[in-house]
Parts: C-alpha cells; sequence; structure tokens
C-alpha cells in the first residue's frame, strides 16, 4: 500500500512496481513476439503493432474490475507440494472433478487458462474476426509472459513469507526496465506447437524451478546491503522510493541471465501460440482483414475498463496494489 508524505512541496510516495512483468516489460514481450511471425500472419499483426502492444496490460487492469481475473494469472505450485504436475490434472474438466472448483482459482489458473485462451484465439481465427483476433493475441501474450515469471508460481510471490516484500516488483519491473536495453530479443521464427496444453504446463515447470534461486539469492544480496538497497526517483511530479540501481545491476548480475532469458522464451512462446492458433484454424487469409478498425463499441467498452481500472474496485494481491496515475 502507498504511503503519501508532504515533503518540501513534492508528494513522496512509497510504492511497489507495476504488477506482473511490468507495464514496460508486457508490452515490450508483446511488441517483438509480432517479429516472430511467418509472412502470412506477419502483416496483420505489423498493422494493428499498437493495438497488440497497448492491449498487453488489459488483463492487468481488468483485475482491478473484474473479481475473476486475478486467479489468471498464476498457479502457487508449492501450495500442492512435491508433485504438483502429476497430480494435477491439465484438463480442467478433470482438474475441477478431483479438487473442486473454488480450491483451483484459490491457487490460480494459470496454465489452464493459457489453454482456454488459445482455443478462443483458434476460434477467432476461425470465424475471420479481426476484433476479436487481436484482442485474444494481445491477452493471450499477456498470460504467456505470467507464466515465464517465476514469481507467479509460488505462494511466496512477493517474499512476503520470508521477509522480501518488493521482490516482485524487482525481479519483473525494476530489472527490465534498467537493463532490457541490452538484451538479445533475436529469438528466431515462430513454430507450430504440437500440443499446447502441455506447452502452456511446461512452461510453469521451467519458471518455478528457477523460485529457489530468485528468493535465495535477493536474500543474500540483501544482507550485504542492508538500507542501502533502496534509492529515490523522481517520476513525473512525485519522488518514489525504488530498489537502489547499484543493488538492482548486483541481482542482475548474480541472477546470471535469468531475466533476458524468460523474456525470450515469453516472445518465442507467445508468437508459437499465435502460428498455432492460425494454423489450426485452417490458416485463413489475413490479408482479407488488414484494414480492420475498431468500432465505436469497442472503443467506448476499452475507455470503460480503463475507468474501472483507475477506481481499483477489487482488492488483489498485496505486491499488485499501484496508484492509477503511474
Amino acid at each position: 500500500m502507498r504511503k503519501t508524505l508532504l515533503l518540501t512541496g513534492i508528494s513522496l510516495i512509497m510504492v511497489s512496481f507495476r504488477p506482473m512483468w511490468g507495464f514496460f516489460a508486457h508490452e515490450k514481450i508483446n511488441r517483438l513476439a509480432i517479429f516472430t511471425l511467418p509472412p502470412a500472419l506477419i502483416g496483420f499483426y505489423k498493422q494493428n503493432i499498437d493495438f497488440i502492444t497497448d492491449e498487453a496490460v488489459s488483463p492487468d487492469k481488468r483485475r482491478y474490475a473484474v473479481e475473476e481475473e486475478a486467479p489468471r494469472h498464476y498457479l502457487d505450485v508449492d501450495h500442492y507440494g512435491d508433485s504438483t504436475f502429476t497430480k494435477l490434472s491439465h484438463d480442467w474438466h478433470q482438474a475441477v472433478a478431483a479438487y473442486g472448483e473454488d480450491k483451483l482459482v484459490a491457487y490460480g489458473i494459470l496454465p489452464w487458462h493459457i489453454f482456454q485462451m488459445y482455443q478462443r484465439l483458434r476460434d477467432a481465427f476461425m470465424v475471420k474476426d479481426p476484433g476479436r483476433i487481436l484482442r485474444v493475441s494481445a491477452e493471450l501474450g499477456h498470460y504467456i509472459a505470467d507464466a515465464n515469471v517465476p514469481l507467479h508460481t509460488t505462494q511466496n510471490y512477493n517474499g512476503q513469507l520470508t521477509g522480501q516484500e518488493g521482490i516482485h516488483g524487482l525481479w519483473e519491473s525494476r530489472l527490465p526496465e534498467l537493463f532490457s536495453g541490452g538484451y538479445d530479443f533475436f529469438v528466431g521464427h515462430a513454430e507450430y506447437i504440437d500440443d499446447p496444453r502441455e506447452a502452456a504446463w511446461q512452461a510453469i515447470v521451467s519458471s518455478h524451478q528457477h523460485v529457489k534461486t530468485v528468493l535465495m539469492e535477493e536474500k543474500k544480496l540483501a544482507s550485504r546491503y542492508e538500507e542501502k538497497r533502496y534509492a529515490f526517483e523522481t517520476r513525473g511530479n512525485v519522488t518514489v522510493k525504488v530498489f537502489a540501481p547499484e543493488y538492482s545491476r548486483d541481482y542482475h548480475r548474480i541472477l546470471g541471465g535469468m531475466v533476458e532469458k524468460q523474456m525470450r522464451t515469453s516472445i518465442k512462446m507467445i508468437g508459437d501460440f499465435w502460428y498455432t492458433a492460425w494454423v489450426d484454424a485452417g490458416q485463413p487469409d489475413l490479408k482479407l482483414l488488414i484494414d480492420y478498425k475498431p468500432t465505436e463499441a469497442e472503443l467506448r467498452n476499452d475507455r470503460e475498463r480503463l475507468r474501472l481500472w483507475k477506481e481499483n474496485r477489487h482488492r488483489v494481491r498485496e505486491h499488485e496494489e499501484v496508484s492509477s496515475d503511474q
């Protein structure tokens, strides 16, 4: 929760960074995924690149307006124990039959939701609905990127169980904002996925393998820095408390390229899912849809989502409570 102080006429705000990958990273990942696509798709997607980029953050905004949105962004693997990936059915209906929908929702439904979004995108391609193709593509990209964040796979998602509050924003927002300018984002061409459902689960498996390192290495580094972990930066007309550049740089170095690798994985995986949905829909000719423009009704819906986001109507996980003016 942010606390506001008056200090020499300037608003001093204690904030956590933006939720999930951070708006910056989500937008960058979606935008770059377009350039993995083959000629049959890339023209349509590049024509709408700003939409795909901007809408990458819509699921984050919707969390404040739609109560059931939040569980779509994570899976608390450690709640289910060591046998999570063999115990939990990858089929949603079978998982509900075994555990009940309420329990599944309580601990996150991210991989199941990714597969559902893939099916929606495939269907949108089938009926040649350009607006739906673009919106579902953008939102599917968001959830896939979330699956590649290690802290989206643990109950200790913000270090709140180990005295490391703020690590979520440090890993997925502060580090990309400071260092992604030097990353290599050439990830090759989109490829067909034989089993999209299993691909979604494999992303969770791979991400979860990094959780111990993410938490343990930050804990060790923090013990050396103590209060020097933090600094203040001016953003617009406010001053915000942030992780210090030196601290962020040391943590980034210790992680050994992990953030870059997970961003690259996200970009490639998004392109793969978009391409697979198109192939599975029968490879419709997108050149016929390239002149699509959003309707006034769609624009009104976008404005309404933004209004609800600013109102912060539903409480979300602690690290995700951010101000609407950021």
